[in-house]
């Protein structure tokens, strides 16, 4: 009977976090990509940690390339007419999107300076820094409070990336512990904040807009973050030379710059479902179990060493995503929230 019982709990957790079989898709596509990105930029670099194209003309032609991606398939699943009349009926989307193509914009061009101060592994292990901030600002707009275990293993997660940090040497010294707070764990923390706001703030509209199609929404952001590309280049004084058509055909015709790229606007599009489908705190904890794979994967291909403080750090990690999957924020109530969307959504085009 008890086994029946825990069987059954068990099921009905994991039917919580991934209700369709396409969720558990997006879930497992989404870590795939950003492990295959972190490695992809690191291979990226010159032997000086440096970066030999724009990364700024990159983060613009990806945003470019998932603009055009969003527009074919809208174009594929109604019409490119029907584009045209959601564009005339719902052009405030644009400004809507706008705070978040703006963060989106600092967080994918803070990414490239953040993988040349760290190795891929710390650089994911530094990122889930974002769960406290994510679980705060996702209680204040979508009004659903974190329960106390959701918010335990939410601060044991960042507990795990905070170990990875800590210099283990001072065991076998008499010097005191001390975190050491560098510019380039300020600019992490910086992208933290970005990663953050700008997810919940995008997932929170893409499940209130109820009027107005995923993709069209896609379409929007795509746009803001093109001009907001544009107008960071022209703060640094780049324009010029970001928008040179030499910067771009570096990128397009060296295989590993291109692939950096293509894998970026790969993350972008499935983002966009993954919070449609699911959340930000289950993105979060997705961002997390990249974590082992990294680790193993960049000791292979780069030879990158895994210290004690790392494998301490993945197995806290690790523990949290487990603890939280007992408990997780239930995805069927955003499921079904899509469903009544959809059926507001054509009774408002009958009506108009």
């Amino acid at each position: 009977m008890g086994g029946t019982v825990a069987v059954t709990t068990s099921t009905s957790n994991s039917n919580s976090m991934f209700p369709t079989t396409t969720s558990f898709i997006l879930f497992i596509s989404y870590m795939a990509l950003f492990i295959n990105q972190g490695i992809l930029v690191t291979a990226s670099q010159d032997s000086k940690k440096q970066y030999s194209y724009n990364t700024v003309t990159a983060v613009l032609l990806t945003e470019f390339i998932k603009l055009v991606i969003s527009v074919i398939m809208y174009s594929q699943q109604d019409s490119f007419l029907a584009y045209i009349v959601e564009i005339r009926r719902n052009w405030k989307a644009f400004l809507y999107y706008f705070p978040t193509a703006f963060l989106y914009c600092l967080y994918n061009n803070l990414s490239y300076t953040n993988l040349a101060n760290f190795d891929p592994t710390t650089y994911f292990l530094l990122l889930q820094l974002r769960v406290g901030v994510t679980g705060v600002v996702f209680q204040i707009l979508f009004k659903q409070r974190l329960s106390s275990h959701q918010w335990f293993s939410l601060v044991l997660l960042m507990i795990g990336c905070m170990i990875k940090e800590i210099n283990l040497n001072t065991f076998t010294s008499n010097a005191p512990w001390r975190f050491e707070l560098s510019t380039g764990i300020i600019l992490i923390l910086l992208q933290v904040c970005c990663s953050s706001s700008a997810g919940v703030y995008n997932e929170y509209l893409l499940k209130r807009q109820t009027q107005i199609p995923l993709l069209f929404q896609n379409s929007c952001l795509y746009v803001d973050s093109v001009i907001c590309n544009i107008l960071f280049l022209t703060f640094q004084g780049n324009i010029s030379t970001g928008l040179d058509l030499n910067a771009l055909r570096t990128i397009l015709f060296t295989p590993i710059y291109l692939f950096v790229v293509l894998n970026n606007a790969a993350i972008g599009i499935v983002t966009s479902f993954f919070l449609s489908h699911l959340n930000s705190i289950l993105k979060t904890f997705a961002s997390a179990l990249e974590l082992l794979f990294t680790a193993v994967l960049c000791y292979l291909i780069f030879g990158i060493p895994i210290y004690i403080n790392t494998i301490i750090s993945i197995f806290v990690v690790s523990f949290a995503i487990w603890l939280y999957s007992k408990q997780p924020v239930d995805n069927r109530k955003a499921f079904q929230v899509e469903e009544v969307q959809e059926e507001e959504r054509e009774k408002f085009i009958r009506e108009v």
